[in-house]
């Protein structure tokens, strides 16, 4: 057979050139695709790399709605824990600066958490986004006023009332004011008016007992503050309130109870097993009193009035050496912290001069129990009588004992500053 061939076309056709041609096309499309989607995967890879950890269970969680996490925070709130409750609620503030529902929220939390200069802050802020609102004035009253700033809290509250009188919050805070500036039958008026509009308040019913408390009506500030632990059974704070009217009635069953009730809900409360330990002090059981006191140390290695009152336990059981280097550790803790000296703490002063001289250190004892009178000043005149007394009779003991200090002239007590007076009810 012959094969004919057409030699007057060309050996590269242009049907083969077009065709490379196209092939070409597609290589560099292809290319171009590839380098498309790399670059779209290095663009959003945090977004696929969420989407892919989710596919197979291990994604993060979804940033939750205010909502969510201000019903998140009332329930911890009602479960007792308001450290939680404070951290939901400032996060759905966050979200909504200007919500005064959440500032409003979250104000109460932060007072529960003593937190008192941010609340006062929150009750600006609330007033601000919505100056007819009488939440925001509520929460700065008082915040306010337990910020040691009853005075300026009384108008704020005043003025609250103006736009909404029967708001009980803004009652119970004019009571905690009134009371702290020794008006204490216009804090019974506020007390009482705010327990009425709000039976279910618990924290009317704390400040209407701590006015009935300070007109000497214990038994019926008992009654309140059962009643604010029956609203919210979870809350320490009133269990705390509750268990010093007890002690004042030296119904020491009873106080025991109540401390043991906190430790229930939450047993590493180091504030509980404090009280405890001074409780059993005060009824002469010092080896129980020690446990709670280590107790409480083990869960706040830093908590200066626990190493006080541990000091004072060994001090009670002449274990000198041992009180004087805890005394020290709670002075150590006291300047790093800032804290104010009182009734407990300044018994790591004048009670570890007095422990220095049982051991016969005539030096540190006498410098220290000088060192301790100008510490007078900062409490209630008759803590300052009683532990002057004491101050005093070391002093003499260490001139009459002490071959360097024999006839030396007892130092002049430094009159303490006026602090208002013990309340009838104790």
């Amino acid at each position: 057979m012959q094969i004919r061939r057409d030699y007057s076309q060309p050996f590269f056709s242009d049907r083969r050139r077009r065709r490379g041609r196209t092939s070409w096309l597609f290589v560099v499309l292809y290319l171009a695709l590839i380098a498309g989607f790399l670059f779209f995967v290095d663009a959003n890879f945090h977004h696929l790399q969420i989407m892919a950890l989710n596919m197979v269970g291990y994604g993060p969680e979804p940033t939750p709605f205010p909502s969510t996490l201000a019903e998140q925070g009332y329930a911890a709130f009602l479960d007792g824990d308001v450290e939680t409750a404070a951290e939901l609620f400032g996060q759905a503030v966050s979200q909504q600066p200007n919500n005064v529902d959440y500032l409003y929220e979250y104000g109460r939390m932060l007072i529960e958490n003593g937190r008192y200069a941010e609340a006062i802050e929150i009750g600006d802020r609330a007033i601000q986004a919505s100056p007819r609102d009488p939440r925001g004035y509520a929460i700065k009253a008082r915040a306010l006023d337990l910020d040691g700033q009853s005075e300026s809290a009384i108008p704020v509250g005043q003025q609250g009332l103006q736009v909404n009188p029967n708001f009980a919050p803004l009652h119970a805070a004019l009571a905690g004011a009134y009371r702290n500036i020794d008006r204490y039958d216009v804090a019974l008026e506020y007390g009482e008016r705010a327990v009425e509009l709000d039976p279910l308040d618990a924290t009317a019913r704390r400040t209407y007992a701590l006015a009935l408390i300070w007109v000497g009506r214990r038994e019926e500030a008992i009654e309140q503050l059962n009643e604010a632990i029956a609203i919210n059974p979870k809350l320490t704070a009133p269990y705390f309130e509750l268990a010093l009217q007890y002690r004042g009635a030296n119904d020491f069953e009873m106080v025991v109870a109540t401390y043991e009730a906190i430790l229930a809900i939450d047993p590493d409360d180091p504030k509980a097993h404090l009280r405890l330990c001074q409780v059993y002090i005060q009824v002469g059981q010092d080896n129980r009193a020690q446990g709670y006191c280590e107790d409480a140390l083990a869960l706040d290695p830093d908590y200066a009035e626990a190493q006080a009152t541990l000091g004072w336990v060994r001090y009670r059981r002449r274990n000198y050496e041992g009180a004087i280097e805890m005394f020290r550790q709670c002075e150590s803790n006291l300047i790093a912290n800032g804290e104010p000296i009182n009734e407990d703490t300044i018994r790591c002063y004048y009670m570890r001069g007095l422990a220095h001289y049982y051991l016969g250190q005539c030096d540190d004892a006498w410098n220290l129990l000088q060192q301790s009178l100008p510490l007078l000043s900062n409490l209630p005149q008759y803590a300052a009588d009683t532990i002057g007394g004491q101050i005093r009779d070391g002093l003499s003991g260490v001139t009459a004992n002490c071959t360097a200090y024999l006839g030396r002239p007892l130092p002049t007590p430094i009159p303490p500053t006026a602090i208002p007076p013990t309340p009838i009810g104790g």
